[in-house]
């Protein structure tokens, strides 16, 4: 019955998304740039050379992920985003039961049902299905090494390639080496180098171009200053009113960086680490955007599997609220936001940083530790009840 329940509001879910999605004309205008890429690939024409859609969105991966993309154009685009938004949706279940073995609650088939349902409708994934986006699929690579215990076959090997096609999952090798994982990291290293030999022996012209010269075109991905993004940059650009902010943002986003880096090295478990990595690379990242925050979905197991249940209930509702898109931000407007609009334009980077300085305060209020699967010490939540009361 339990089954029946959760399947039946699974359905409801997705059948309200499509219909939501269809009222609304989605675009899935990411989408549309990865399969330009593959045809690129396919047709030999310049890959960083296009742009498409009324956006006018060029590529900006590296030239293996675009050899990923050829299969893209085998399909109609019609039928390619319903595949997209079908198996977006298989790897958002997948994500939620990867999210519940990182903070060791592996989930029934109910529950998880439930669980796929309800994370749907947090802002950044339901912004990456709404844009045809890979970033559930890269975060499942990650946490597929890093949900494991340390020290599991070819660990470090989905992160290499997560590395590959995105870039940023790359910050995990430096998480490995700061946690004394050097194998795991040699593995992540030595794959995200095939990637960038693949891509090389592939497309020369295409590699030449993107390492010595797409790669640091920050302009390419968008404005970092519109409320899209929401790294420190972002807010900082906002703040000040300032769509180039320097020294004022990379002085704080170094800071961050080592912060984050230095709690993720010492952190008690290795969720906590995971966790404190992934939300430091998003601060951090000249440009994140609302739809790279799918690693709230991990955040939020991992919190209600230790019984912070304010504070998950907190944290889903700054990712629900959608309050960026409630501030005016058309043209140039997100430059002009008055002081009490901004923490509405900036709700996840200032969640984020709060969690991090509170990260401390909140581990120590659990007095009592038991031992999980990975053999390291971890706060329980009955420990963390008792404590409260």
């Amino acid at each position: 019955m339990r089954n029946r329940t959760a399947l039946l509001l699974l359905a409801l879910s997705l059948a309200s998304f499509v219909t939501l999605c269809a009222l609304c004309g989605a675009p899935m205008a990411d989408l549309l740039v990865y399969r330009a890429e593959g045809a690129a690939v396919a047709h030999g024409t310049d890959l960083y050379g296009f742009t498409v859609t009324e956006w006018r969105l060029p590529a900006t991966y590296p030239p293996f992920a675009a050899v990923l993309f050829v299969p893209l154009t085998w399909v109609p685009v019609a039928a390619l985003k319903a595949a997209f938004l079908a198996g977006n949706t298989l790897l958002l279940a997948t994500l939620v039961a990867l999210s519940a073995r990182l903070a060791s609650r592996p989930l029934p088939p109910a529950p998880l049902c439930t669980a796929t349902a309800l994370a749907l409708w947090l802002e950044p994934v339901f912004q990456t299905l709404l844009f045809g986006q890979i970033n559930l699929a890269v975060a499942c690579l990650v946490l597929a090494d890093l949900a494991r215990p340390p020290g599991a076959r070819a660990q470090g090997l989905c992160v290499g390639v997560a590395a590959g096609v995105k870039l940023t999952p790359a910050v995990f090798v430096v998480y490995l080496l700061l946690r004394g994982r050097v194998r795991e990291a040699a593995t992540a290293m030595a794959a995200f180098a095939g990637t960038v030999a693949l891509g090389a022996a592939l497309l020369p012209a295409a590699s030449a171009d993107f390492w010595t010269r797409r790669l640091y075109e920050t302009g390419r991905v968008g404005k970092a200053w519109i409320v899209d993004n929401q790294s420190l940059r972002g807010l900082l650009a906002r703040a000040l009113g300032d769509p180039g902010p320097g020294l004022a943002w990379a002085l704080p986003a170094a800071a961050v960086a080592v912060a984050g880096l230095a709690l993720a090295a010492r952190a008690r478990r290795d969720a906590h680490g995971v966790l404190l990595t992934a939300f430091t690379a998003l601060l951090v990242c000249p440009v994140s955007w609302t739809h790279h925050w799918v690693w709230c979905v991990p955040l939020l197991a991992v919190l209600l599997a230790e019984g912070h249940r304010r504070t998950a209930a907190l944290t889903a509702l700054v990712f629900t609220a959608r309050t960026m898109w409630l501030v005016p931000h058309e043209g140039a407007l997100d430059l002009e936001l008055p002081w009490w609009q901004q923490p509405l334009a900036a709700a996840y980077p200032l969640l984020t940083v709060g969690l991090i300085l509170s990260y401390d305060s909140m581990i120590n209020r659990c007095p009592t530790l038991s031992t999980e699967q990975t053999g390291k010490p971890t706060c329980s939540s009955r420990s963390f009840r008792s404590a409260r009361r």
